[in-house]
């Protein structure tokens, strides 16, 4: 098997520190929390950013702040999302794309999303793809249903995007495609063949769901976006300690973990 590449998603876009009084927020936050997981064991982190409020927002300002800072402490890959919150403009979701990150989300669909929804319609995420191609950005297949793995691949039949692809699964979202082993199982049967992939579990699914993933050879996405405890009743104290465990784990099963570039070159990333 390749090295686990481990994704920190650090903070994402729903939460507050209401929800955890150690999410991070401002650039310098991000940027100290990036370095931590880091040196944890996590190759990649994904990247939303927030007002001085704590409110979520594309703003390409905010996220270059927080994108300087973070390559100032290390050499991780940055994905910026361009998921932002519900609710945001296509505009408004694709900003970040004109700083040229490594790579950035594309969700190939649209979902329910708790009591919202996550709009995805062909026309923008064929825009949000070509942008991405036309400036040498290395998308993230965004999978919360099945179809959307055909979609992507519709992209592909339209010469838009070239195989091979990275998914990343994200399962448990309310709305969403559920997190069992067994739809993991068929996710990963329905790739095509030369196809990397990381699953992002959502709650108390993220360790199980990591657990099988290194086992089969996929890669992890762990950290507050997607689950803020460590055991039930019991908030992590950390994105690290998240982090730190999924690395442990993989460790014990005789995976050894990515660093950044040697994730980059599993990716298909071309180092700058």
């Amino acid at each position: 098997m390749e090295k686990l590449i481990i994704t920190a998603a650090i903070c994402g876009a729903e939460l507050s520190r209401r929800d955890h009084p150690a999410l991070p927020v401002s650039a310098q936050e991000l940027s100290e929390e990036s370095f931590r997981v880091y040196q944890a064991g996590a190759a990649m982190v994904h990247l939303h950013v927030r007002k001085d409020d704590g409110s979520p927002t594309q703003d390409t300002p905010v996220f270059a702040r927080a994108m300087e800072a973070i390559r100032n402490r290390c050499n991780i890959i940055i994905q910026t999302s361009t998921g932002g919150a519900v609710g945001m403009s296509a505009e408004e979701r694709s900003s970040p794309l004109t700083l040229n990150p490594e790579m950035a989300t594309l969700t190939c669909g649209t979902v329910n999303f708790g009591e919202g929804v996550f709009w995805n319609p062909p026309d923008l995420i064929e825009s949000f793809a070509r942008m991405m191609v036309e400036r040498g950005i290395k998308p993230e297949i965004e999978v919360f249903e099945a179809g959307m793995i055909a979609n992507a691949l519709r992209l592909v039949k339209k010469g838009i995007l070239r195989l091979p692809l990275h998914f990343d699964f994200v399962m448990g979202v309310p709305g969403g495609m559920t997190a069992t082993v067994r739809d993991l199982v068929y996710l990963v049967e329905s790739l095509p063949d030369g196809s990397t992939w990381t699953v992002a579990g959502i709650g108390r699914a993220e360790l199980q769901l990591a657990a099988v993933a290194i086992a089969m050879g996929g890669n992890v996405r762990c950290g507050f976006e997607d689950n803020i405890f460590y055991r039930k009743g019991e908030l992590a104290t950390s994105n690290e300690q998240l982090v730190e465990r999924i690395a442990r784990l993989s460790k014990e099963l005789g995976r050894e973990v990515a660093e950044p570039d040697e994730a980059r070159t599993i990716l298909g990333i071309a180092k700058r």
